[in-house]
């Protein structure tokens, strides 16, 4: 895991590990002198298949890899790296999908939200009426993956029941009725019922807080099997993995600081309960 952090905020592509793959093939079919038509010759492919590859447009086939490492030398570049390649994780954004890995190994996770309630906490209803949002509009198909996406994330709540999970969001998010007051109700049902377990912890920033720890905005926080401490920063169309070490811990102070400017996990679920019975 490279300390560089440069390459930790860089968010991969789409199909980064394609690319990755299509530029090793190109870069050792160069180094051995071939066009692209000869190439395609000896691994019995077409021109335009070797091209898609080379270009990361394209999973190659198992024959693909072993008939490019005979073709190239047998160096095993091909046949090591084949296996790690991925065609991407639908329904996520690309600048995602970096943090969407580390979430999965974290040995904690820490959430403060501004604008919506947090991804691992919103009920499927909720979910669709977030992306019934989007701008430009979602294909029917395209709605489909996200919510599907967002779903699977959330399973990581039941699956790993002795991480730790703080969630500090703002009462006015659970104000907003997004999507309306049936879906508003279901909300807070679900959002109860995910906080229930002693290692889920939902904190609520009340509208009458007189300080305020963390008003640049909405971040998140992890730590990793190793012990390292990384944050996530979100805004318009970007995502930003943060891993410097000074900027990292300064974005824990100040999510510690508002923890205990929030209402305790047990006020906040009261809180929460007493909007539901506005309803």
């Amino acid at each position: 895991m490279t300390t560089d952090n440069g390459d930790w905020e860089r968010e991969p592509d789409p199909s980064d590990s394609l690319r990755t793959f299509g530029a090793v093939v190109q870069a050792l079919r160069e180094h051995a002198g071939l066009s692209r038509v000869e190439f395609a010759e000896l691994v019995r492919f077409s021109k335009h298949t070797v091209e898609s590859v080379e270009l990361g447009r394209r999973m190659p086939d198992e024959s693909f890899v072993e008939r490019g490492e005979e073709a190239l030398g047998n160096t095993g570049a091909l046949r090591k790296s084949a296996p790690h390649l991925t065609r991407g994780e639908p329904g996520l954004a690309a600048w995602f999908r970096r943090w969407a890995r580390l979430e999965r190994a974290a040995v904690s996770l820490c959430t403060y939200e501004c604008r919506l309630v947090p991804g691992l906490l919103q009920s499927e209803a909720y979910v669709r009426a977030v992306f019934d949002n989007s701008i430009p509009l979602l294909t029917d198909a395209q709605l489909e993956a996200q919510v599907t996406a967002r779903l699977e994330r959330q399973k990581m709540l039941r699956e790993r029941p002795t991480v730790p999970f703080s969630f500090i969001v703002e009462e006015s998010v659970f104000r907003r009725r997004l999507g309306g007051t049936e879906v508003t109700r279901s909300l807070f049902d679900h959002v109860l019922e995910l906080s229930a377990p002693r290692n889920v912890f939902l904190q609520i920033v009340p509208l009458d807080a007189e300080v305020h720890a963390c008003l640049d905005g909405s971040v998140r926080l992890l730590e990793t099997p190793e012990g390292r401490r990384l944050a996530y920063s979100e805004g318009q169309q970007t995502g930003r993995l943060i891993a410097g070490q000074k900027e990292v811990s300064l974005l824990y102070q100040r999510y510690d600081t508002l923890r205990s400017q929030a209402l305790n996990p047990q006020d906040s679920r009261g809180l929460l309960k007493r909007l539901r019975g506005e309803l």
